[in-house]
C-alpha cells in the first residue's frame, strides 16, 4: 500500500529537483501531486513526466493530477498532519497491511482495539471499529482519524465507528 508519507518519498527521490511535493487523496481513488521547483515552478515537461511516473510506480487504480504547488492555497489543502514516529514509520514502510495499520493504532489506544469491518469500493472507503473499555474524546477521534489517514493507501478514505 502506498500512503501519503510513502509517495512523497518516492518522488522527491526520483525528482530530487523538486524541491517542494505535497499530494493530496480527496478519496475515490483520486490523488493530486503539487509540486514546484527552487524557482517556484512546474515545468510542462515535468508535470507530464510526474502523471506518467505516478501512474506507474506509485498506487494502482490511482488517478493521479499534477498541479504546481501553488494551488495547494486555491484549493483548501490542508498542511501535511505532524504524527507521531511510530504513525510516520509505519506509513513509509512498503508492506503495511490493515493488519499492520490496526497495530499501530493498537498501540495508542490504552485499553482499546481497532478492526477492519468492511470496505465500499464505490466509495473507496474503508469502515473500520474502534472499541475501547473508556470514553474517547473528541479531540482523541480527531487525532486517531487524522493518523489513519496518513495510514491509508492513497485514494481511501476512513470511517470511524466508536464503542464503549
Amino acid at each position: 500500500m502506498s500512503t501519503r508519507l510513502l509517495s512523497e518519498s518516492i518522488v522527491r527521490e526520483r525528482y530530487p529537483h523538486l524541491r517542494y511535493v505535497r499530494i493530496h487523496t480527496s478519496g475515490r481513488r483520486t490523488a493530486t501531486i503539487y509540486a514546484w521547483d527552487d524557482r517556484l515552478e512546474l515545468s510542462e515537461a515535468d508535470r507530464e513526466s510526474l502523471r506518467k511516473f505516478a501512474a506507474a510506480y506509485l498506487t494502482p487504480f490511482v488517478c493521479f493530477k499534477v498541479e504546481p504547488y501553488g494551488r495547494i492555497r486555491e484549493e483548501g489543502i490542508p498542511a501535511a498532519p505532524e504524527v507521531p514516529e511510530c504513525v510516520s514509520e509505519a506509513a513509509m514502510n512498503r508492506r503495511l497491511t490493515l493488519r499492520g495499520i490496526a497495530e499501530v493504532v493498537d498501540g495508542m489506544l490504552a485499553g482499546g482495539s481497532m478492526c477492519f469491518e468492511r470496505y465500499d469500493q464505490a466509495t473507496a472507503t474503508a469502515y473500520m471499529a474502534i472499541s475501547s473499555e473508556r470514553p474517547i474524546s473528541l479531540v482523541e477521534r480527531e487525532l486517531l482519524e487524522l493518523y489513519l489517514g496518513e495510514l491509508m493507501p492513497l485514494g481511501t478514505r476512513c470511517e470511524v465507528r466508536y464503542t464503549t
